[in-house]
């Protein structure tokens, strides 16, 4: 058929009328400027709105350094946020997935990026989220040098949104972790702010077969609700741990709690033949992990392998240097507990010599 005999429609489409408001999301650039600009350090550029981000290693004061990348999301935590309204932390959750995930390899991160993804876009909920973004950046001393807003109506239901986070580190050469991991070293544990990023499927279906909502008062905190409580951000250890790192020398490997606990993470961090011996009955675990249990009957081994339990990042340190960097963490205002030692292994990478508490 020509072209001049095409059927001609009688209506006009745009591509607003299909669901994607290009001014929406321009004005969203607009209205997140400020708050990019407020993350910038040594090194970077944040004027977003180009076609990539810029970043200056030379600038950043690095001589020979070696580039670490990480990237996560938030997972169902974004759920809460969603049905509660209150956007603001879970972009700080964004960024301490991926931030502390560097940090434990020995590198300071430098800059972030974000993927925001959503059905229709809200210029206010996606400007608290960027806003929770760029307070999560300035957490970690790391610059947001620029993301991207998809709105993609029919992939996901219009108040509903998905974020990925992107990350780069860098450490100076020969300086990478994990080094040197022996026997006898001892595992400092750091408290971890509560749930974190991990488990809310588990913890979603907890509520449900209780018949809870998130709007219901939080028995375990007077005053919040379970959602808000639910809601804390994951805490941000990049710069506690860079600082002791530089002062003391004693750190040798770190392990981020994150999905999978203690048993899945601290033997990344391993050699093959070295198990790290757990006293578990050290760690006092934030109230709401004992109610979960408590209304869900979840057996404590699982709880271990699902949740941080309240401890959100482990340290491997030299024996004879484990009071230094104990005093020197909670200087940097964290909660240090010492939690074992690493031995010969014989069997499981991970045993708890005693176990943890939860008080149900």
């Amino acid at each position: 058929m020509s072209e001049k005999n095409a059927p001609k429609s009688s209506n006009t489409l745009t591509y607003a009328q299909a669901g994607v408001d290009i001014d929406a999301g321009n004005a969203l650039v607009q209205s997140i400027k400020p708050i990019v600009k407020a993350t910038s350090r040594p090194g970077s550029d944040t004027n977003i709105g180009g076609f990539g981000g810029l970043f200056d290693l030379k600038g950043a004061g690095f001589k020979d350094p070696i580039l670490v990348a990480a990237n996560d999301g938030v997972g169902t935590k974004l759920k809460i946020a969603i049905e509660t309204g209150k956007h603001d932390t879970v972009g700080i959750d964004l960024v301490a997935m991926c931030v502390n995930d560097l940090v434990v390899q020995g590198a300071e991160p430098l800059f972030f990026l974000d993927y925001f993804a959503t059905g229709k876009l809200d210029v206010a909920a996606a400007t608290d989220v960027i806003k929770g973004i760029a307070e999560g950046c300035k957490q970690a001393n790391c610059a947001l040098i620029g993301g991207e807003t998809a709105e993609m109506p029919g992939m996901y239901a219009d108040q509903d949104y998905d974020l990925a986070g992107f990350s780069v580190g860098a450490a100076e050469r020969g300086t990478l972790l994990p080094r040197q991991v022996a026997e006898g070293d001892v595992l400092i544990g750091l408290a971890s702010s509560g749930v974190h990023s991990n488990g809310f499927s588990l913890v979603r279906r907890i509520l449900e077969t209780n018949n809870l909502g998130f709007g219901d008062p939080a028995p375990f905190e007077p005053g919040k609700s379970i959602g808000e409580a639910l809601l804390e951000p994951t805490r941000i250890y990049v710069q506690q741990i860079l600082s002791v790192m530089r002062e003391t020398g004693a750190i040798k490997a770190l392990a981020h709690i994150t999905g999978g606990g203690f048993p899945e993470n601290i033997p990344r961090v391993l050699p093959d033949d070295l198990a790290a011996h757990l006293d578990l009955g050290a760690v006092t675990p934030p109230a709401i992990f004992g109610w979960l249990q408590s209304i869900s009957g979840v057996e404590t081994k699982e709880m271990l392998r699902t949740f941080n339990c309240g401890i959100g990042m482990i340290v491997v340190v030299d024996a004879d240097k484990a009071d230094e960097a104990m005093k020197a963490f909670e200087t940097e205002g964290e909660k240090a507990v010492r939690l074992g030692t690493l031995k010969a292994r014989d069997g499981n990478a991970v045993l708890y010599d005693t176990m943890i508490n939860f008080g149900v």
